[in-house]
């Protein structure tokens, strides 16, 4: 009887366990117990293997470590130049590299605006688990009467689950070639921006950085549809939060800068001409960037702490967009140099999860290992491995050391965490391996 009891009960422990399976994949449960499953394996791992703890070393920082250590051990050895002599030499020299803004030239005033200004006619949507960018982009786009969801967005823009983020340059490229209307992103956009844009009749979708009450730094997408100059605050449609959502002017100006302060605006082509002239100076792209980067290396000489290393991170991916990868590396080696001086509870570990831009300017400066030795660390915080575009381009540095099996493998894992991943399909074609 004991016998028969034990073999009855582990097939109903069977029959339930596969049940479990099967209700956890129909997609109304995937979709709310996923992300709960996500947060849970990421309280584990963090009680384990504390991602916050986990440093980027570049090779540069290495070498001068040994350096100044064998200069300290010579008699002879000049004095080891100081931090405040290191961080002048530093901002000397990427004054340098950084292409001079052309001199201003006298414009007309700009076009007084209300000092309240609302858009209606969004759809709010409530965001999928990771599906922030494809939601925001689909309610951005419903102003312009266009008939969808984040579920069409989302086809299109991640390549499956596994695909955590997306970037501004993708949602411009969903919007151009899968729509009757222009999309353009732009940095280094100022609350003004935002306001007149609003002001015309364009909503503007942002990219930041968000602090969560129970987890740590990650990046966000918001729609901003709306501001009142006498509160001090714009209105928003946050699909994580809620619709209508009041946002101060002051989060804003905190927060924005992490990512660069990048904007995205949506209209139809034949309002182009409109859009940019509220964009003025920042309608060119070369002009844009250098703007950015000019403001991006003054703020390395107020700022600190994490508002420092967005700023040094700023100025690389700025420099990276004008083609200046030895600048850039610079400054993201200034980032880097600065985030273990970051309070552990306050560190963006999430960032190469948004940002690609040191894997460029590594690349281009011959940094190879510097480029594996990142996406080691990115992945070893993350405490997976899911991101294409660390594995893209510890691929390429693969290959430029000769390991040609280990850049076969992380292309092809580029290519299968996100299928729509171009620059992963194009390196295994030179390779002649088929996609």
């Amino acid at each position: 009887m004991a016998k028969r009891l034990l073999g009855l009960s582990l097939v109903v422990v069977c029959i339930l366990c596969l049940a479990s399976i099967v209700i956890y994949n129909l997609p109304p449960f995937h979709e709310s117990l996923s992300w709960r499953l996500a947060n849970l394996r990421v309280q584990v791992r963090r009680m384990i293997n504390p991602p916050e703890q986990v440093v980027f070393v570049p090779q540069e920082q290495i070498d001068a470590i040994v350096q100044n250590t064998l200069q300290a051990l010579t008699p002879s050895a000049a004095a080891p130049a100081t931090a405040d002599e290191i961080s002048t030499a530093t901002q000397t020299d990427l004054s340098a590299t950084t292409t001079p803004a052309p001199s201003p030239t006298m414009t007309p005033s700009p076009t007084a605006i209300p000092d309240q200004f609302l858009l209606t006619g969004i759809q709010h949507e409530y965001q999928r688990f990771n599906n922030c960018g494809p939601a925001n982009l689909s309610m951005t786009l419903s102003y312009w009467e266009w008939a969808g969801d984040q579920s069409d967005t989302a086809a299109y823009l991640r390549g499956g689950e596994y695909d955590k983020n997306v970037m501004p340059s993708e949602m411009v490229a969903y919007v151009n070639e899968r729509s009757d209307l222009s999309a353009l992103v732009r940095v280094g956009g100022e609350l003004e921006t935002i306001k007149r844009f609003i002001a015309a009749g364009f909503p503007v979708l942002i990219e930041k950085g968000y602090d969560p009450p129970d987890d740590d730094w990650m990046g966000h997408y918001l729609t901003f549809n709306g501001y009142d100059n006498n509160l001090g605050q714009f209105t928003t449609q946050d699909s994580l939060i809620l619709p209508d959502l009041p946002v101060p002017y002051d989060q804003v100006k905190e927060r924005w800068p992490d990512f660069n302060n990048t904007y995205l605006i949506i209209y139809p082509p034949e309002r182009e001409p409109e859009v940019l002239s509220i964009l003025g100076r920042d309608a060119d792209e070369i002009d844009n960037f250098q703007s950015a980067a000019q403001r991006a290396l003054h703020e390395t000489t107020t700022l600190d702490g994490r508002e420092l290393f967005f700023a040094w991170f700023n100025l690389g991916s700025n420099l990276v967009a004008l083609g200046d990868y030895v600048g850039a590396a610079e400054a993201y080696d200034s980032a880097f140099a600065v985030y273990p001086t970051i309070a552990e509870e306050e560190r963006p570990w999430r960032v190469m999860w948004y940002q690609d831009g040191p894997y460029a300017a590594y690349y281009h400066t011959g940094r190879f290992q510097d480029i594996i030795d990142l996406a080691n660390t990115t992945f070893f915080a993350l405490g997976e491995y899911t991101l294409e575009e660390s594995f893209y381009w510890r691929g390429r540095a693969k290959l430029a050391l000769d390991d040609l099996n280990g850049a076969l493998f992380d292309l092809k894992k580029a290519v299968e965490l996100n299928p729509r991943y171009t620059p992963a399909h194009e390196e295994l074609e030179k390779l002649g391996v088929e996609t």
